[in-house]
């Protein structure tokens, strides 16, 4: 078991006085059979009213409603999390899908659902011809032919951070050969579903201070993407191209949803001139 602690912070300035409309905060660790929660906390600046929700995938959030005009809105997130999953997992893949291609059952098919459909458009089918390039022959090891994706990916793509809004597409990310630990996660989860697997995306944290990885800061942690792949007996496993690591091992949920924009830490929105907006800083600390 590891005991860590994280602080999350995230400052907003403007050039004059406006006003701030409701913003979407996605920032409380996501509880599991792997990692407990043991205290959250949010401070914002001006003072907000929260209310709380669950959406359509379970995960906690937070909508913060603010009175006061202001020229700068800070956001701050601190919590602890006990954390118990291993380096090195073990998956008990039920014998139906231990060998690819397999057939998911008419229930998982139909609870994935979307999850198990490519969203991006792709009429040249580069991605998916790409994504078949991993798949030896008929009756390849399941479990391999993941693996192997997701050194692909990393391969492929060199780690950028990106402060822009938004994700590229997996056809940019491909043609473009770089791209920020959301545009690799999306890139995997995408390829996964040309080939038939249901996937999701993750936001949350990365810790790790004992080896370097793509997307850590000096502190030894930063906010993260990754995604997830449904095989059946073993349920959703958790694959981080961006740093070839497959198993929840360093990495702290916060939320998962079928696109990028459904897990974004934050979100919001307020009323001032076009020219309002003056820029934003994040500082992010994992320690334990």
């Amino acid at each position: 078991m590891t005991v860590l602690s994280i602080r999350h912070k995230t400052t907003y300035r403007y050039r004059e006085l406006v006003q701030l409309g409701p913003h979407r905060l996605m920032l409380r660790p996501r509880e599991g059979h792997d990692l407990r929660l043991l205290s959250s906390q949010l401070d914002m600046l001006p003072a907000a009213t929260l209310s709380w929700t669950n959406d359509v995938f379970s995960n906690a959030v937070a909508t913060a409603n603010f009175s006061d005009l202001t020229e700068q809105l800070t956001i701050e997130s601190l919590a602890v999390v006990e954390l118990a999953a291993g380096p090195w997992p073990v998956f008990d893949i039920a014998a139906s899908a231990i060998r690819y291609p397999f057939d998911y059952s008419d229930d998982e098919r139909t609870d994935l659902g979307a999850l198990a459909q490519p969203h991006y458009p792709d009429p040249p089918a580069r991605l998916a011809d790409w994504a078949r390039g991993f798949v030896r022959s008929q009756g390849t090891d399941t479990l391999a032919l993941l693996k192997d994706l997701a050194a692909g990916v990393a391969a492929a793509i060199s780690y950028q951070s990106r402060d822009q809004e938004g994700t590229q597409s997996p056809v940019q990310t491909l043609g473009r050969g770089w791209g920020s630990c959301r545009d690799i996660a999306v890139l995997f989860a995408e390829a996964a579903r040309t080939l038939g697997f249901g996937a999701r995306l993750i936001s949350g944290y990365l810790y790790n201070p004992d080896r370097p990885l793509a997307a850590a800061t000096s502190e030894g942690g930063s906010t993260h993407a990754w995604a997830e792949i449904f095989l059946p007996g073993a349920g959703w496993i958790t694959f981080d191209p961006t740093n070839r690591a497959v198993g929840g091992h360093d990495l702290i949920p916060v939320a998962v949803g079928r696109i990028i924009d459904q897990v974004m830490p934050m979100t919001g929105t307020f009323v001032g001139t076009s020219d309002a907006y003056q820029g934003m800083s994040v500082e992010v600390q994992v320690t334990s």
